[in-house]
C-alpha cells in the first residue's frame, strides 16, 4: 500500500512524526507544571493574585512555517516551559536576621560588635552610598536588625525608626546602599461625642479618645474658650477624627478633621480644611480663622495671680500694680510663643529672672518671666512661629515658687492677656470662598450623619 502513495505525503508524515514525538518527549509534565507556577508566585513576592500556568488569551495568527510560541504543544513552547522551571527552582539562599532594641547608651560600634561585626564592617557601611550614613543617628527605643548569609556575612541592615519609618540597607556590587522607606497608613474617620459631667479630658477618654486628641481639641477652641475656667458641666462635643491602620490594624489616630464644641449654650464649629495650594488650617463654617493672632494662654496652668493694678508683692510686702497673668506648673514645663513674633529681648532681667520679650507687629509684645531656661535657639533677633517653645517653667528672679508671669503690651500699655480682644487670623481667601462652602456644607451634614448612627447604634444595644 506504501507503494501507492506519493512520496510527498510520506515525508510530511514522517516529520509530523518526529514533531509529535518530540513535543510529547519535551513537554513538562503536570507535575512539574504545577511546580512552575507555585514557584511563580514565590517569585513574584505577591500571595494576593494567583498566576496561571497558561495565558487565556487567544494566540495571534502565526506567520507561515514558523512554530508558534503560544501553542502549548509546539517545541518552542516546550522549551520556554523548562527553562522557566530552571529559573524558578535557582532560590536564592534564606537569610539569617537577628534582632536587638537600642537602649540608652548603646553606641552604633556596641550594637555592631553585639551582632558579631568588627567597626572595619562598620565604617564600610555608614560610608556606603545612599541614606547609609543616617545609620549612625539612633535613638533609645528603635530597633535593629543584621541579617547574614548561610557564611555569616553581613548583607543588610534595617533600623526600625517607628511602625510607619525604616532606614534599609543592603550589600550591593559596589558596597552597602541605603534608603529610608516610610509607609503611609489607611486613614479611616472616626467618630467620639460626650457631656462634660467633670473635665474635658475625662470626657474625652470616656468616649474613647486618646489624650493627645484631647489636647488638640483644646487647642483648635483655645482661642475662644479658657478650658481651664470657662468649662462648665452639661457642655459637649462631637468630633470626627482619623484612625490609622497598617496591614488592617489599627495603630494610631491622626487629625481632628472637624468638631463641634458646645460651651455654655454657644456652638462653636471647626473644619480642618486644606486648600488649592495644599496649606490646611481650621476654619469655622463661615470662612472665619479658628485661630487668632495670639493664643490665650502660652501654658496649660492655672491662674495663681490674675492681672491686678493694685496687688500687694508677695516677696516686697508693698502694694505694686501685677501687669500680668501667674501661671503656676512645675518646673520644665514648656511654655509656647503667644503669636508669630521675633525675640526682642532673651536673658536676665532683674526681679523678672530669666525672660523672654516677642515683638510680634502693630505694636504688641509679650512678656515670659521667671524661666528655668530658655527654648533651643531662642535669642535676641531669632523669629518664632506661635505654639513654638520658647523656655521652660522655673522660678528665676523675685518669686516664691515656680510659675509663668506673661504679659501682654499694646503700645507700651499693660493689658489683661484673658480679658484683651485678640485679632483674629487670616480667614479663607475670597478665591477659596465657593470652594470652601461647598466643602462646609458636606462636612457640618456629616455631624447628624454620625450622631444618628449613634443614637441608632445605641437603642440596638438596649434591644
Amino acid at each position: 500500500m506504501l507503494k501507492t502513495l506519493p512520496k510527498t505525503h510520506i515525508t510530511i508524515a514522517a516529520a509530523a512524526t518526529v514533531v509529535v514525538t518530540a513535543a510529547i518527549l519535551m513537554s513538562p509534565s503536570s507535575e512539574v507544571e504545577a511546580k512552575r507556577m507555585s514557584y511563580s508566585l514565590d517569585l513574584n513576592g505577591n500571595g494576593v493574585q494567583q498566576a496561571s500556568p497558561r495565558d487565556t488569551r487567544a494566540p495571534a495568527e502565526p506567520d507561515a512555517g514558523v512554530a508558534n510560541a503560544n501553542d502549548e504543544h509546539s517545541p518552542v513552547a516546550a522549551q520556554n516551559e523548562t527553562a522557566s522551571v530552571d529559573v524558578a527552582e535557582d532560590t536564592t539562599p534564606a537569610l539569617q536576621w537577628q534582632e536587638h532594641k537600642i537602649k540608652s547608651g548603646n553606641t552604633l560600634s556596641s550594637l555592631f560588635r553585639d551582632a558579631g561585626f568588627d567597626d572595619g564592617i562598620m565604617l564600610k557601611v555608614i560610608h556606603g552610598k545612599g541614606e547609609a550614613n543616617k545609620l549612625q543617628r539612633l535613638y533609645a527605643g528603635e530597633t535593629i536588625a543584621f541579617a547574614t548569609d548561610s557564611e555569616g556575612n553581613l548583607q543588610a541592615i534595617e533600623l526600625k525608626r517607628s511602625l510607619l519609618e525604616s532606614l534599609k540597607i543592603a550589600r550591593t556590587e559596589n558596597g552597602f546602599e541605603g534608603e529610608t522607606v516610610v509607609r503611609e497608613p489607611e486613614a479611616r474617620p472616626a467618630f467620639a461625642t460626650a457631656i462634660i459631667d467633670g473635665s474635658l479630658y475625662v470626657a474625652a477618654r470616656e468616649a474613647g479618645m486618646s489624650d493627645r486628641l484631647a489636647m488638640e481639641l483644646a487647642g483648635i477652641f483655645g482661642w475662644d474658650i479658657d478650658f481651664v475656667y470657662d468649662v462648665r458641666k452639661g457642655d459637649q462635643f462631637e468630633v470626627i477624627y482619623e484612625e490609622l491602620y497598617l496591614d488592617g490594624e489599627m495603630f494610631d489616630t491622626g487629625r481632628i478633621l472637624s468638631a463641634r464644641f458646645v460651651n455654655r449654650g454657644k456652638e462653636n464649629i471647626a473644619l480642618l480644611y486644606t486648600d488649592s495650594n495644599g496649606d490646611s488650617d481650621y476654619f469655622a463654617p463661615d470662612g472665619g480663622s479658628m485661630r487668632k493672632a495670639f493664643l490665650r494662654t502660652p501654658i496649660n496652668a492655672r491662674v495663681s495671680s490674675p492681672f491686678n493694678k493694685q496687688r500687694r508683692h508677695p516677696v516686697l510686702d508693698v502694694v505694686r500694680p501685677h501687669e500680668g497673668t501667674d501661671y503656676a506648673a512645675p518646673p520644665g514645663t514648656p511654655i509656647k510663643a503667644a503669636g508669630h513674633g521675633r525675640v526682642h529681648f532673651a536673658g536676665w532681667k532683674g526681679g523678672y529672672g530669666r525672660t523672654v520679650i516677642l515683638s510680634h507687629g502693630d505694636n504688641i509684645t509679650t512678656l515670659y518671666a521667671h524661666m528655668s531656661r530658655l527654648g533651643k535657639g531662642i535669642k535676641n533677633g531669632t523669629r518664632v512661629k506661635q505654639g513654638e517653645t520658647i523656655g521652660y517653667v522655673g522660678s528665676s528672679g523675685m518669686v516664691t515658687g515656680p510659675h509663668l508671669h506673661y504679659e501682654f503690651h499694646v503700645n507700651g500699655v499693660a493689658r489683661n492677656s484673658r480679658t484683651v480682644d485678640l485679632p483674629d487670623a487670616t480667614p479663607v481667601p475670597k478665591s477659596e470662598i465657593v470652594r470652601f462652602r461647598q466643602f462646609a456644607e458636606q462636612q457640618v451634614a456629616q455631624f447628624e450623619v454620625y450622631r444618628d448612627g449613634t443614637q441608632q447604634l445605641a437603642l440596638a444595644r438596649e434591644d
